[in-house]
């Protein structure tokens, strides 16, 4: 491998996903402000609205994702906004 060539903040960084609360530990270096304590260590945390556990696709089932809040919230700040 090449030095120099990866972020000084590489580190682990838990994933959790929001709808079903699952957490899965990896590498990262995505920038965080949350921390979790999982199994007794604490991990800076990602909050995930899907993943491979809740994901359709994975599980075979169909979920509806709750998007209505956010569509509601863009149109609202537009609605406004003249041509």
């Amino acid at each position: 491998m090449k030095k120099g060539i990866h972020p000084e903040t590489y580190r682990l960084v838990a994933f959790k996903d929001m709808s079903n609360d699952h957490v899965f530990i990896t590498r990262s270096c995505v920038n965080t402000r949350e921390t979790i304590t999982h199994e007794g260590v604490e991990y800076p945390v990602i909050k995930l609205e899907i993943s491979n556990t809740s994901h359709p696709f994975y599980t075979g089932k169909m979920k509806l994702v709750d998007t209505a809040g956010r569509v509601d919230k863009f149109l609202n700040r537009y609605k406004n906004v003249k041509k």
